[in-house]
């Protein structure tokens, strides 16, 4: 090392070591605000997801009972029909 950088060493150590403790305090309250940040943000991220999950759910539910109604409906009708065909095969082999 050349005899220049050895003086700006020790100003340097000597910086470091006359970090106030209101200095330390500083920086581990911004610290913590910076954690308490973060973990602001990953409960809404959580609070955000599901919800997002909720209405998807809502929605494939709805699809489904909407489905299952039509479902229904065109059993019910095929039904009829059916009735409708063996009643009047039933009048064709009566006359």
């Amino acid at each position: 090392m050349s005899k220049a950088v050895v003086p700006m060493l020790a100003i340097a150590l000597l910086g470091l070591a006359a970090c106030s403790h209101k200095a330390q305090n500083e920086t581990a309250e911004a610290a913590n605000t910076i954690a308490a940040d973060a973990n602001a943000t990953m409960a809404e991220a959580i609070r955000d997801t599901d919800a997002a999950a909720d209405q998807a759910f809502g929605a494939a539910e709805n699809s489904m009972d909407t489905a299952s109604n039509k479902v229904g409906k065109a059993a019910k009708d095929a039904r009829a029909d059916a009735a409708h065909a063996l009643h009047d095969a039933g009048n064709d082999i009566e006359d």
